[in-house]
Parts: C-alpha cells; sequence; structure tokens
C-alpha cells in the first residue's frame, strides 16, 4: 500500500513551481517531515479546490506565501501511490507570515540548484526538469 493511507485509487496530488522569471529563481520550501531536504509546495487535491490548478495555488499560498498567478501546466507524473499534477506558478508577491511559516523555510534558488535540493524526491526533479526554466 505504502503511503496511500488505504485509498484504493492514487492520491492526486498537485504541485506548484513557484517561479520569477525575471530573476531566473525557482521557490522551494522545506519539507515538514525532514527539514533538513527541500521540496516543491504540493499537496492533495481537495473537492473544495474545483480545477487542479486551484490546489496548486493554494498549496504554494500555505506552504511557501506565494502570491501569484498559474502561467502553466507542465506534466502528469504518476508513482505508486500518487498522481503528480505540476503547474507553474509565476510568482508575484510573497507574504512575511504566512501558515506554516513557523514549519518551514522558503528559499529562491537557480534551477541547478532547485534540482539538487529536490531530487531526492523522484517526481519533483523530473517536473522541474520538464518546465520552462530548464535549460533548453
Amino acid at each position: 500500500m505504502g503511503d496511500n493511507k488505504g485509498r484504493s485509487s492514487p492520491r492526486v496530488v498537485c504541485c506548484a513551481i513557484p517561479i520569477s522569471r525575471a530573476a531566473g529563481k525557482v521557490l522551494i520550501v522545506s519539507s515538514r517531515k525532514r527539514s533538513d531536504h527541500w521540496v516543491l509546495p504540493k499537496g492533495g487535491w481537495e473537492p473544495t479546490d474545483g480545477v487542479l490548478e486551484a490546489a496548486a495555488s493554494r498549496e504554494a499560498l500555505e506552504e511557501a506565501g506565494v502570491r501569484g498567478k498559474i502561467t502553466r501546466f507542465v506534466t502528469t507524473i504518476n508513482s505508486a501511490s500518487s498522481t503528480y499534477h505540476f503547474y507553474e506558478l509565476e510568482v508575484y508577491a510573497l507574504d512575511q507570515e504566512w501558515l506554516e511559516c513557523k514549519e518551514r523555510q522558503r528559499e529562491w534558488v537557480d534551477y541547478g540548484e532547485a534540482l539538487r535540493r529536490i531530487s531526492w524526491k523522484k517526481e519533483l526533479a523530473q517536473g522541474l526538469m520538464l518546465s520552462s526554466m530548464a535549460p533548453r
């Protein structure tokens, strides 16, 4: 079963890739479970979210205090327990305080550094590599 929490169907996970196109940076956050690990803002889709993009925006706000706009769908990646949907999110502003600010760090890094830090989680690295931030 893995981390499927007793579900028969895979968990739907929506993932934001928060970017500052002008600065050429990606915003990553520390993992709550493993504070020495970094991730992209992500979380389970809730029926109240409606569209999948809304869940990605909500998670970015809750986990990283990100205000912005989803600019494009990147990819869908299936793992054993989850289906990940990735969206690029152009960041307009960062809240000084946010829901999980006591539990997470956030940091702007360039693409290479972002990839290095999140590559412990294969799906996240794959999603980032398919984003428009990846060197062509």
